[in-house]
């Protein structure tokens, strides 16, 4: 069977503290080799021709966090949009971030929105980072929208009022660490995904291991609630 390629693949990045906590580790250097992690994976990914990637790195639940442990996420978001943002644009790829931005601190906000800007346009693939994001206040935030410009929306026209405008919606999304759901990610956008959960902890998810859910995704049928004639 010819391996099918999915356009978008968007994974939930989980497991970080609990791959520091069997090493006797802070959970500080697990974040750190979750994001080491990201940066490797994004780039296999879009090696293996994936057009759009989505990775969730900070929900809102999140951020109820210690400050101790915010602070070092906050930290490792500015050495990433930092070192990586000119590397995003050598290699063609368009940085988008999604979620509430002003509940970071003001000058990660101008990092990220300087990240966005620099890499516009580049045509090999789009990567897409979730950060400060909950789809359930993304759901309200375009409903409340709607109703204060007295629109009647349609499942089309109420999608463009979602963050995720302009970004299809994901072919498979991938959930690492062994749990067993979606904890408040792209739920309007996920309808007809196909779902694969690996009890690898996230900095343990090789490439190896992802190319074991592309292969999954190759061997399911995608009908959408249609028979096949």
């Amino acid at each position: 069977m010819e391996e099918r390629i999915p356009g978008h693949v968007a994974v939930i990045m989980d497991g970080n503290g609990r791959w520091a906590k069997k090493r006797l580790l802070p959970r500080s250097a697990g974040h750190r080799a979750g994001m080491n992690r990201m940066i490797s994976l994004s780039e296999h990914i879009f090696d293996c021709g994936v057009k759009w990637c989505t990775l969730y790195a900070l929900s809102t639940e999140n951020l109820r966090r210690p400050q101790e442990e915010l602070d070092g996420l906050f930290g490792l978001f500015r050495e990433y949009f930092i070192k990586n943002t000119q590397t995003l644009k050598k290699k063609g790829i368009t940085l988008r971030v999604i979620g509430n931005l002003e509940l970071l601190p003001p000058d990660v906000q101008d990092i990220i929105r300087k990240g966005e800007e620099d890499t516009k346009g580049g045509a090999r693939g789009t990567l897409v980072l979730a950060i400060a994001y909950g789809a359930r206040q993304e759901i309200l935030s375009a409903v409340n929208r709607a109703v204060k410009e007295g629109k009647e929306v349609t499942e089309e026209s109420f999608s463009s009022l979602l963050q995720t405008d302009g970004i299809p919606d994901p072919d498979l999304l991938i959930r690492t660490g062994k749990e067993l759901r979606l904890s408040n990610f792209l739920l309007w956008q996920s309808a007809y995904t196909e779902l694969y959960f690996t009890e690898k902890l996230f900095p343990d998810f090789t490439d190896k291991e992802f190319d074991k859910a592309l292969k999954s995704f190759s061997e399911r049928e995608r009908r959408f609630g249609k028979v096949e004639k």
